[in-house]
């Protein structure tokens, strides 16, 4: 794996991770379009360590009063419970679909329908500092649907968010309070894979240059996204996900798969 591609994933992580358009859709997709090889484990944690080093950085001066409102935190905790479950015992299922861009491609189907849905079920009913463990449960439950590769995380916690009640901004950041937890339970469980192949894959400079892409490209995209959200502006990306998941069924099956 070399600079130019470690930076050039990291540029994908770093946009996809936050617009709602999936990280691991666009990763699973340009793996096979040029063809990357696959299971680079050293270099996922490295992306994503960078994003969520991003998501520090935007939110440093919110985490520590999150942390001091216990609401809020068991809250976040609720929100994370099932993506344990997922990461306890379906780990393996999961992993088996991110070889396939055809999965990919149905996900970002599923991603443009849920971000095109997010006008429709919008309620403004509760604040970040008062939603309720039963909510963060229902955003929870999306969230587990962003396992799968295609499946925009952001786009389906966020519509979750709304609707279980919560406001635009509200749901917002509540989607990437929870992904603090998500995206760090996932570098530890690519890094304890690692660990356990020893040292293969370990390169130290195309692992930085990714990570440092991802971590800048990251601050930019989570601040638009941020500010599409206070303008109603995050539907727009289901057209976007509509047509790159169709092509991307049509190229597959072209290819017989």
């Amino acid at each position: 794996m070399g600079y130019p591609t470690a930076i050039v994933l990291g540029v994908i992580q770093g946009i996809a991770e936050f617009l709602p358009i999936s990280s691991s859709g666009h990763l699973v997709i340009a793996g096979e379009l040029f063809g990357i090889p696959k299971g680079n484990l050293a270099l996922d944690v490295s992306l994503h360590v960078g994003t969520l080093a991003s998501i520090l950085v935007v939110y440093r001066r919110d985490i520590i009063p999150a942390l001091k409102n216990p609401r809020l935190v068991l809250a976040v905790v609720a929100a994370t419970i099932p993506l344990v479950f997922v990461g306890l015992f379906v780990k393996d299922i999961v992993e088996e679909a991110f070889d396939s861009a055809l999965v990919a491609g149905c996900g970002l189907l599923l991603t443009a329908t849920v971000v095109g849905l997010m006008p429709r079920v919008e309620r403004e009913m509760t604040s970040l500092t008062d939603v309720t463990w039963r909510q963060a449960l229902t955003v929870g439950l999306f969230q587990m649907l962003a396992v799968l590769p295609g499946v925009s995380r952001s786009g389906t916690t966020i519509f979750g968010g709304l609707t279980a009640g919560l406001k635009r901004d509200a749901a917002a950041n509540f989607s990437f309070y929870i992904a603090v937890p998500a995206i760090a339970g996932a570098a530890v469980l690519h890094a304890r894979d690692l660990l356990g192949a020893g040292s293969a894959g370990l390169q130290p400079g195309p692992m930085i240059a990714g990570m440092l892409t991802s971590f800048i490209v990251g601050i930019g995209a989570l601040r638009l996204l941020l500010g599409m959200v206070s303008r109603r502006k995050l539907h727009w990306f289901a057209l976007y996900c509509a047509l790159l998941g169709g092509a991307v069924i049509a190229w597959q099956l072209a290819l017989g798969k």
